[in-house]
């Protein structure tokens, strides 16, 4: 029998959860996203140097304020690394506007344009790109707008149903939920220190999602993310696309064990219902969700203080420059 991460290939598209241009060629995944905080993992190698070194010429040539070439040369090397992703792989890579704009829905369509420039002057694709926002209700809205453009993008911080229902609404090419950080907030809210697989509310949260998708006809992708272990992961065996670590891709490969497949579209059922989703009720919703509400306010401090961070080291090399 193969082991079970080739299992899971036939019936889910693997994406690698990593900007390490190494892991990516070695484990030859689908599609690839990154984050700012994997991009901040991914600068302090080698591999990343030259890239580093790069965007900051090119924002020193542009000129402008010193914030005004910081910000191109953060978003010059997320294109410089997509662009390197995107000759190891056969799909897509995804690429992040920056967390600070997760509320701002004109700053998001400004820089996800830029960053589709950007890729087209560097002779990508651009139709091998999503541009990655915060699912927030302005967020939700920049992407919609994204969207009619032809600029596909991928919902991220997504932790709730009316995250998802609102997704699908606005017509986003996919959607990001974050198993393992709701696993985390329920483990933390109730004392304990496990759930069995079936029960992970993340994994059950995105198996909602799904049959929600399917049996209404949404063609939004579901892509799982953010995984603990290998267990939830097994759980969504057969979800349109799930995104997972390379050291949880170790784990999948090394065991020779039956993949039974969980989720398919022609058994979705959902009694899950919505009309035309507005801010009033996507934010009512919202507040009742606890878990929603906590999680993606930290996601949104977790990526926007390693934005930060990186920000600094390229401050650092411009002022060397």
């Amino acid at each position: 029998m193969t082991n079970k991460l080739d299992q899971l290939k036939t019936m889910t598209t693997v994406v690698a959860d990593t900007g390490d241009l190494e892991a990516i060629a070695r484990w030859r995944p689908e599609d690839a996203t990154t984050n700012p905080s994997l991009l901040l993992k991914a600068a302090a190698s080698e591999a990343y140097r030259p890239m580093l070194d790069k965007a900051v010429a090119e924002a020193l040539r542009q000129g402008g304020s010193s914030s005004e070439q910081l910000t191109v040369a953060t978003d010059m090397l997320a294109v410089l690394a997509g662009r390197e992703i995107l000759q190891r792989i056969p799909g897509l890579v995804s690429t992040e506007v920056d967390a600070r704009l997760s509320f701002d829905t004109q700053g998001t369509l400004d820089r996800a344009r830029r960053l589709i420039e950007f890729y087209d002057q560097k002779g990508v694709d651009t139709n091998r790109v999503l541009i990655k926002v915060a699912a927030t209700w302005e967020g939700i809205r920049a992407a919609e707008q994204l969207q009619k453009e032809g600029i596909r993008c991928n919902l991220t911080l997504l932790f709730s149903f009316i995250q998802a229902a609102a997704c699908a609404q606005a017509g986003a090419f996919l959607i990001s939920p974050f198993v393992g950080r709701i696993l985390d907030w329920h483990l933390a809210s109730s004392g304990r220190d496990h759930f069995p697989a079936a029960e992970d509310p993340g994994v059950q949260s995105v198996t909602r999602i799904y049959q929600y998708y399917k049996a209404n006809g949404f063609d939004t992708v579901v892509m799982g993310a953010s995984f603990r272990n290998t267990g939830e992961i097994e759980m969504l065996a057969g979800c349109d696309k799930l995104t997972i670590s390379p050291a949880l891709l170790q784990e999948l490969q090394d065991d020779s064990g039956e993949l039974t497949r969980r989720l398919a579209p022609d058994n979705a059922t959902t009694q899950d219902r919505f009309g035309n989703i507005d801010e009033k009720l996507f934010r009512w919703e919202s507040n009742e969700d606890a878990m929603a509400t906590e999680k993606l306010a930290d996601g949104i401090r977790r990526f926007t203080a390693d934005q930060i961070t990186l920000e600094n080291q390229v401050r650092q090399l411009a002022s060397a420059a």
